[in-house]
This record gives structure tokens, sequence and C-alpha cells, in this order.
């Protein structure tokens, strides 16, 4: 089973702008999702509520958080990439990943 990764606009540069060891440790995720799906399990990723999932990339530089939602036909879109400052996930980038999820869902 292969499974298709598109990103919502703007959010590939966002990963490629990310610190190398974390970009490297993200898109290596990225690539197992491809393959294995997007059920990765614990540490890796994990559900958020209503339809969000977070991917969770660890590196030495850091840690960055990939939020993303499925769709029709093995798909995974990623909606939201940023570097984790604080122990929770910040609200706003919460938000704005959930406006996102409507609007791909409704597309």
């Amino acid at each position: 089973m292969s499974w298709t990764i598109t990103f919502y606009s703007g959010v590939e540069e966002g990963l490629l702008s990310l610190p190398p060891k974390i970009q490297a440790r993200m898109i290596r995720l990225l690539e197992l999702m491809e393959t294995h799906g997007p059920n990765l399990g614990p540490p890796h990723t994990k559900s958020i509520g209503n339809g969000l999932f977070e991917l969770r990339a660890k590196a030495q530089e850091g840690i960055a958080r990939g939020l993303f939602c499925y769709l029709d036909g093995e798909r995974i879109c990623v909606l939201s990439v940023f570097v984790k400052k604080t122990q929770k996930i910040p609200q706003n980038d919460i938000e704005i990943a959930r406006k996102r999820l409507a609007e791909v869902k409704t597309s």
C-alpha cells in the first residue's frame, strides 16, 4: 500500500526552512508514512482529535511538529510544520491547522 503526501500551500517551504537535522528527520518520517501509512504510532504520530494528527520529529537541534490529516483515497495532507518551543503545541498553530483542515476537506 502506498500513500500520497501533499502539502498545504506554503507548508513545504516551511519544512525546507527547518534546521537541517530536524528537516532530515521530518522528511524520513514522511517517507515512512508514504510506505506504511500515517499511523506510525508513538512516539512518531499522535491524534490531536477531530481528524487532526501530529507528526513528531526530534533531533539534536530541537523538536519539530507537523500537523496533518487523512483525505480520501490514501492521501495525507500536511497542514502545518513548525519548530516546537514549548511543552504544549501552541493553540494558535492548532487553530490554523483546523481551519486548513476544514478547507482541504471541502475542496
